[in-house]
């Protein structure tokens, strides 16, 4: 049931709701602090951890490593997706914190392949598919339980800040990375300086789980608990009504989980290979771009309460595909200043469909299932479209010697997706109640 009016519910927020937003966000953060690091740390890992060739080939094989631990995340939303729909979403998110943060703590402390051979890109590959697990659940446990306690007439706004922090973690990784490479020299940091980062994720990952464990379950997700019976399976249940809004999901979320990963975590390597800059050059315009996405997220989620959810993701698609081309030419143009404007106009389009995209693949689905579905659609979109976009990147890059080619690629997606809304007939979900 939708009510546009939302004149129902009130939209100031008590003291329990902001701990909720804060440990969603802080949440959110973590986990994509653990996942950005890898891509802003792509070119070590290909000389550290795989057999030496090509460049080419070894950022295509880091890379594919990097998309590995998108396969796991289906998986693990499906588990943890079933696991909070049962026994809740505090207790579940606990786990999947502990859990991704271990695993880069660990990949902090893995031997190199100089050191013991194809067994460390084995034991990195291993890191990375316990990542992917534990990140299916973090990813879309923080907004649906975020979600559940905002404010409904405030819901986009909420969303989107928890969502923002998703960029933060570009920012501080790419700006400790930075730090590291400059303040160390060029032996230290790649000896031992890069794996710093690494091992700051276990703190974060227990002061996350203290974070939540100041908050409660949410009044509807306790009515949904009381209402359901004895033989509750929240995956079969999801798959026999949700289908068709998981699909809608799907292709919804694959379009932003492309466009963000092409920003977040190819664009540093990408500047350096495609557009000639310097490392400390490539991480200076991510940053400044990841930092205007978290501004400029929020903004997009305000704009969607007012407006909608539909509308937002349909001017952002269209706006995807217009800019898509022109703003990876800019990125490779070899040029700091272009390069920056570049990704500053790619995030704009991105705020736009985020505006609308990330409150609907919450709002669409019911409390009783809202986990699971969520968990087990959006991960699937993830899986298929953000962890590939920097492989297919960088080949189409060297199949095509065309430097704005992932550009191309992003248009053309962007042109789907505005299609598919439409034939689909996506719903609008702004106000929905249950």
């Amino acid at each position: 049931m939708t009510n546009p009016s939302l004149a129902a519910r009130p939209t100031r927020a008590t003291t329990v709701q902001k701990k909720v937003l804060l440990g969603g966000s802080v949440g959110q953060f973590i986990e994509f602090y653990d996942f950005t690091l890898y891509g802003l740390t792509a070119v070590i890992f290909s000389t550290h951890f795989f057999p030496q060739g090509d460049a080419l080939t070894g950022l295509l094989v880091v890379f594919a490593t990097f998309g590995v631990a998108f396969v796991c995340r289906p998986l693990g939303g499906l588990f943890f997706g079933a696991l909070g729909d049962r026994i809740g979403r505090r207790r579940t998110l606990a786990i999947t914190l502990f859990l991704v943060g271990g695993a880069t703590t660990l990949i902090g402390l893995l031997p190199t392949f100089h050191q013991v051979g194809w067994l460390a890109p084995v034991l990195l590959v291993l890191c990375r598919l316990a990542q992917g697990f534990s990140a299916g659940g973090e990813s879309v446990g923080g907004p649906s339980f975020v979600f559940e306690h905002a404010p409904v007439a405030r819901r986009g706004f909420w969303i989107n800040i928890t969502l923002a922090a998703t960029a933060l973690p570009s920012v501080v990784a790419g700006g400790l990375i930075l730090a590291l490479s400059t303040g160390l020299s060029d032996a230290a940091f790649d000896s031992w300086g890069w794996r710093v980062p690494f091992l700051l994720a276990l703190p974060l990952s227990a002061f996350g789980v203290w974070i939540r464990s100041q908050t409660e379950e949410s009044e509807v997700f306790k009515e949904a608990v009381a209402e359901r019976g004895e033989e509750f399976s929240p995956i079969r249940e999801s798959l026999a009504k949700n289908w068709r809004q998981m699909l809608q999901v799907i292709f919804v979320m694959g379009l932003t989980a492309m466009g963000f990963y092409f920003l977040s975590a190819y664009f540093v390597t990408y500047i350096q290979t495609a557009g000639n800059l310097s490392r400390e050059q490539a991480l200076l315009t991510n940053a400044l771009a990841m930092t205007s996405y978290a501004i400029l997220l929020p903004v997009g989620g305000l704009i969607g309460d007012r407006v909608g959810r539909k509308p937002m993701i349909m001017i952002g698609s269209a706006v995807l595909a217009v800019i898509s081309i022109p703003v990876f030419t800019m990125v490779t143009s070899g040029n700091f200043g272009l390069a920056l404007l570049g990704q500053a106009i790619f995030v704009v389009g991105l705020c736009l469909y985020g505006g609308g995209c990330y409150t609907f693949f919450v709002e669409i689905f019911n409390t009783r299932t809202r986990f699971t579905s969520t968990a087990m659609s959006y991960n699937v979109a993830y899986a298929l479209f953000g962890g590939t976009a920097p492989f297919v990147g960088t080949a189409l890059v060297g199949a095509t010697q065309v430097a704005s080619s992932p550009g191309y690629y992003m248009a053309a997606a962007a042109v789907a997706v505005f299609l598919l809304i439409i034939l689909t007939r996506v719903p609008e979900t702004r106000g929905r109640q249950g």
